[in-house]
This record gives C-alpha cells, sequence and structure tokens, in this order.
C-alpha cells in the first residue's frame, strides 16, 4: 500500500476543456505500447471518452493498428508523424503532440482522457511534464531481464513502469520477480506491474491505475533519481563565488516532480 502523502494531484498541462488527463506511454520498440493502449481503450471506452495520439517517425503505423482494432471512433485518434528523434516529439520540442492534443479537445470537449504514445524509444526517454500529466513506460521480459536494473529516466521517472509479455519468460529465460524487485529499487515507490498485455495476466491492475489519473488525477509521485539521464538534469548550484560567512549552512534544494 503506497503512502498516501505521496500521492501527486496534477496542477498541468493546462487543458483546454479544463477536464482532460493526458498520460504518456513509451517504451522500446516492440515492448507493446500500441497492445497496452489498445487494450486501455478497449476496457475504458464506455466508461469516458478517450482520445489518442500516436507518434511515429516516418508512418502512422500506430493509428492505422488502432483504427483496425476499432476500439475508439477514427476522429478521436491521431497520427503524429514525427520525422525525427522520439525523444525530440515528446521531451523537447513537443510542440507537435501539444497542437494534436488541443486540436482533439477543443473537437471533443467532453474528453476525460487522451493516451500520447511515443514512438519506440530507449531508457533515456522521458515526457515533458508540459506535454503530458504522467507516464507509463513500457518494457518487455524479451528485451533482457537485466534492463531494470539498467535504469534511466523512462524506468525511474515514469509513474508506473509496466513489465510486458510474461507470458514468454520461460521461453527467454528471463526472471520476472527479480525483474520487478530490481526496478521496485531504482523507483522510489513508484509502481511496477508484471502483465501479459495480450492474454490479460495482471492487465487489470493497469486499468485500475489509469482509471484512479483520470477520474480522480492521482498517482504516486514518480521522485527516483537514481540512475537518471544526467545529461538532461538541471545543473547543480554553484557555491564558488557564495560569501565565505554562508559556507557552513546546508541548502535545501528540494526534489523536482517533473519528467526531464
Amino acid at each position: 500500500m503506497h503512502d498516501p502523502s505521496q500521492m501527486h494531484f496534477a496542477s498541468y498541462p493546462v487543458r483546454r476543456n479544463g477536464t482532460t488527463m493526458r498520460i504518456g506511454v513509451g517504451g522500446p520498440v516492440g515492448s507493446g505500447k500500441t497492445a497496452l493502449v489498445t487494450e486501455l481503450c478497449r476496457r475504458l471506452a464506455d466508461r469516458f471518452p478517450i482520445c489518442v495520439v500516436t507518434n511515429d517517425i516516418y508512418t502512422r503505423e500506430d493509428a492505422e493498428a488502432l483504427l483496425r482494432a476499432d476500439v475508439l471512433p477514427a476522429e478521436r485518434i491521431v497520427g503524429v508523424e514525427t520525422g525525427g528523434c522520439p525523444h525530440t516529439a515528446i521531451r523537447d520540442d513537443i510542440s507537435m503532440n501539444a497542437r494534436a492534443i488541443e486540436d482533439l479537445e477543443d473537437r471533443f470537449p467532453d474528453t476525460k482522457l487522451v493516451l500520447v504514445e511515443s514512438g519506440g524509444d530507449n531508457l533515456a526517454a522521458n515526457f515533458s511534464p508540459e506535454l503530458v500529466d504522467c507516464a507509463i513506460y513500457v518494457i518487455d521480459v524479451a528485451g533482457g531481464d537485466d534492463v531494470p536494473r539498467k535504469g534511466g529516466p523512462g524506468l525511474t521517472r515514469s509513474e508506473l513502469l509496466v513489465i510486458n509479455k510474461v507470458d514468454l519468460a520461460p521461453l527467454v529465460h528471463s526472471d520476472v520477480p527479480m525483474m520487478v524487485r530490481d526496478a521496485d529499487a531504482l523507483r522510489a515507490g513508484a509502481p511496477t506491474l508484471a502483465v501479459s498485455v495480450m492474454h490479460g495476466d495482471g492487465f487489470d491492475d493497469v486499468v485500475d491505475w489509469v482509471v484512479g489519473v483520470a477520474e480522480r488525477g492521482e498517482w504516486t509521485a514518480a521522485t527516483s533519481t537514481l540512475r537518471d539521464d544526467h545529461h538532461h538534469r538541471a545543473p547543480e548550484p554553484d557555491h564558488r563565488h557564495e560569501p565565505a560567512e554562508d559556507h557552513g549552512h546546508a541548502h535545501d534544494h528540494g526534489h523536482s516532480h517533473d519528467h526531464a
């Protein structure tokens, strides 16, 4: 049971309709991001209005997969062709995704949840807090059971980590309980769920987490700084030029709850 004092309540991004919650879905190529988004839409579209923005570099493959699955009306699915590194479109220059979300919110003011699926990325990727409220990061057992130990902000700073394809673990000799333990050791209390999206094992817990975000605007804060991405941190304060009498005082810089 998570400590309620660690629950985070959304304050941004600004919503065009005042109510929409935005969840990013990231992870490596083939980890099951599109399958997870599809299944969430299948299970929740009757509960509240959902829209989806997908990201691919040169195609609309993921958007077309959602259309074929027929889990949402076609007009509620937008495919963004980023034309470059997936990291940029979700973290650095978020303008294409932001415009897509805002257009959906304008056209469908009843929208309760927008899922923003990143293009396939690596452990260094995470979503800008100006684009989404919180993020799900998806890895899979076939990527190697050492992945959770490697860290990176995708793994340490996502509000929910999903270890997918647990049904394949015996075939690829992955130790799922070890993967969960290794992930939990780096995630400072943010949840990790081991699931099979395809077969439904453990997926009810993912649905419950998403409902908590969409209906109550709450989740466990991702506060870990262990094995983070040093290239995208704010620089440490430089105290070399402080007056000598201040050097003995402690400086409390706090902890950021953003995704960078």
